[in-house]
Parts: C-alpha cells; structure tokens; sequence
C-alpha cells in the first residue's frame, strides 16, 4: 500500500482507508493531501447524503456552499463512478471543485467524465452506509449531521495515530434533550 496516497477517514463508526489515484487526478489529489495536512476536513459534517447516491462532504459552512477559496481545473478522467468511488463536487461550471467531495454509495455511471474522480474505498464502505441520509436541497435536512471525526494521510500516521479515534459525541442545540 502507498501510503502516501492512502487516506484515513475516521467515522464515529469506524475507519475507512481510501486510495486516491494522482495518475488519474494529480491536481486533485494533491489539493485534497494539502487540505487534510492543515487539518481542513476534521469536524466538518456531511452535509448532503443522499440514500443510494452518495456521501458529500467538504464544506466548512456545512450547507455546500463554502469551500477553502481555492478552485481546481477539472481532471476529468476514466475513474468509474463505482460504489465506494470519491469524486469532486462542483458547480455547474466544471472547473469550480473546491474542497467539497462525495462518497458514491451506488453505481452511478451517469457521473463518468463529468465529476472528477480522485480516489477509491479500499476498506470500512459499511461506516461509510450508517452516515445519516439527507438533503438540504430536498428539504431532507439531517438535524444531526455525521462529522468527519478525523482525516489524515497514512503516511503521516504514527504510533496510537493508527487506531481511529474515538467518536466525537454529536452537539446538540441549546434547549434539547
């Protein structure tokens, strides 16, 4: 395993290993080991996750408009929009990827050369199913989003670092139970 192209995703419910793929994806991949290296992703919820689509993730503001002010011309490539694939969100305009990115939960070929793909679940795609299913644009809100507890590359783990942390309890509002 490459472990400097291997991500750690820590879930409240387990670690997923991902493979990205800088032959497919260079820009990309190294915008996205950039982000996690300043620790750009920990804490930010999944904003949009849609049952049998996918998982997306990324945006600071957790509502997918934000990103980290930087924009990635497309890569668009030959990665297949797979179950367990990543792949860059984006605007209508194709070369507005940020820092937002999906997990493709089901087979969605129609995605093929349109979205960036960059990576690949290698292990733990069944954390990356009991990640809470909504969407803002649907009126589908998740009132307590799944948090990315932890993101990292593998290269840069070490020692207690390669056991995934424990899970970060959900903050509820004021008021509630």
């Amino acid at each position: 395993m490459d472990l400097e192209n291997t991500l750690y995703l820590d879930l409240e419910y387990g670690r997923v290993v991902i493979k990205m793929h800088p032959e497919l994806a260079p820009q990309h991949v190294a915008r996205i080991k950039e982000l996690v290296r300043q620790g750009f992703y920990d804490g930010i919820v999944f904003h949009r996750v849609i049952d049998g689509f996918m998982a997306q993730t990324g945006d600071p503001k957790g509502n997918g408009t934000g990103g980290s002010g930087k924009k990635i011309q497309a890569e668009f490539n030959d990665g297949k929009h797979v179950r367990g694939a990543l792949s860059m969100a984006r605007s209508s305009n194709i070369n507005s990827a940020d820092s937002q990115f999906f997990i493709v939960l089901g087979d969605s070929d129609f995605l093929d050369g349109q979205y960036t793909y960059w990576g690949e679940v290698v292990s733990g795609m069944e954390f990356v199913d009991r990640i809470r299913k909504g969407d803002p644009g649907e009126n589908g809100t998740v009132p307590y989003p799944d948090r990315i507890v932890r993101l990292q590359v593998a290269a840069d783990v070490k020692g207690s670092d390669t056991k995934p942390v424990a899970a970060v309890p959900d903050a509820k509002p004021s008021g509630t139970n």
